[in-house]
């Protein structure tokens, strides 16, 4: 595919922001839905709308083989081994807080220990805050260098005998950077501690196997990855899934129900209590078709590399802006940024009076700000139907920002 041919899938690039065209740089928070996203989901609410796996008439038949379908297209997605590893939840953030409590009520107890890193996102902290506190666990947070880096060694130092998971992000939503995950679950298992991987960021920007990367959990949101909202998908071992208890009770998720006895729904359906979101589930196989689509574009690669290598150097270049996440060769189009003088909210407002959508604040990772030492930053992302003179325009009216502050 081509730029246009891709822009021509989302009509909302088309539409004007205070008279100016959009320029949408908000794509780390969440990405915009093509075509075909909106047509699968539109389809399923008008021909096949009626709840999953219960009922034996002919809506609920196509529903629960949309649904199913896609825990299929996942599972090769993501290379995982079985479909009975593929849980659907609302999103990271839900599948995230599912592990943090099915793990830990079967395998943490008072004085273990949790490790993540300082640039986190929330979900990837809190979750694990709170099973801290419900088993007097203990939170131990692996820093990074000077350049937003995780260092793997450091890890090595870091992990003790009481160590029982290691949580950490694929790519930083805020530092763009990609970490070595692949390292840090080799040290990870060299102690014979399971990791979590949120990909969150990853899935979007790296073609992810997480048989070659031998995590133990990956996750990632629907939203992100250009299908629907309150979509997500936990893949696990099926190991750790099975010896897990499940997360919810109640319908779905069952086996058999007495008041003496309740028994489970076997993988993965012990974890997907209740009513699905089963409009929504299936618009990730057009997510994944479009996503896949721009990775084996070579067009949508150059010009993504030139996206990244323009933005990089314009803003390393620029002496009043101070860009965080260095490293250029680990680096996805990801750019967030502080200015002296002027402050990141100011400068993401006058930049949407030009058009120009961005994030601005702590962007969910609060630990890392303070890391960093900044109460919030400015961040730019970029997406495959982002084009080179978007970028340029971004840099261009940046500057006129500054300039109006400063």
């Amino acid at each position: 595919m081509t730029i246009s041919e891709i822009r021509a899938q989302f009509p909302i690039l088309g539409t004007q922001v205070y008279g100016k065209p959009l320029v949408y740089l908000d794509n780390a928070a969440s990405a915009q839905r093509p075509v075909s996203v909106v047509e699968c989901w539109t389809s399923l609410v008008q021909g096949a709308n009626a709840n999953i796996h219960r009922a034996v008439h002919k809506l609920a038949g196509s529903a629960t083989e949309a649904y199913e379908g896609t825990r299929n297209a996942v599972r090769d997605f993501l290379n995982a081994s079985s479909s009975e590893e593929i849980v659907f939840t609302s999103g990271a953030t839900a599948a995230i807080n599912l592990v943090a409590f099915s793990f830990g009520e079967t395998f943490i107890e008072e004085g273990d220990e949790i490790i993540v890193s300082v640039a986190e996102h929330h979900s990837n902290i809190v979750p694990w805050q709170m099973l801290c506190q419900r088993k007097k666990a203990v939170l131990k947070v692996l820093d990074i260098d000077e350049n937003g880096v995780l260092q793997p060694s450091a890890l090595e130092k870091l992990i003790s005998k009481r160590t029982k998971i290691v949580a950490i992000s694929h790519i930083s939503n805020v530092l763009g950077l990609i970490n070595p995950v692949k390292e840090i679950v080799t040290v990870s298992h060299l102690f014979g501690v399971p990791v979590l991987v949120d990909g969150a960021q990853g899935i979007v920007h790296e073609k992810v196997d997480v048989q070659e990367l031998d995590c133990d959990f990956y996750v990632f949101s629907g939203h992100k990855l250009y299908a629907a909202t309150g979509t997500g998908v936990l893949y696990g071992k099926k190991k750790w899934l099975d010896a897990m208890p499940p997360y919810m009770g109640g319908g779905e998720m069952i086996h058999s129900v007495s008041f003496e006895e309740t028994t489970y729904a076997p993988l993965p359906g012990k974890f997907e209590a209740g009513t699905q979101n089963f409009n929504a589930v299936p618009t990730l196989i057009p997510a994944i078709n479009f996503a896949s689509a721009c990775r084996n574009s070579a067009d949508v690669q150059e010009e993504q590399e030139a996206i990244l290598d323009y933005v990089y150097k314009a803003l390393t270049e620029n002496p009043r802006v101070k860009l965080y996440g260095l490293p250029r060769q680990a680096k996805v189009p990801v750019f967030s940024f502080s200015v002296e003088g002027a402050h990141h909210e100011d400068l993401a407002l006058i930049l949407d009076k030009m058009g120009i959508a961005l994030r601005s604040g702590q962007m969910c990772a609060e630990p890392l700000m303070d890391r960093l030492g900044e109460t919030g930053l400015l961040r730019a992302s970029f997406a495959p139907y982002n084009t080179l003179e978007e970028a340029k325009y971004f840099i261009k009216c940046l500057d006129k920002a500054i300039d109006m502050l400063i």
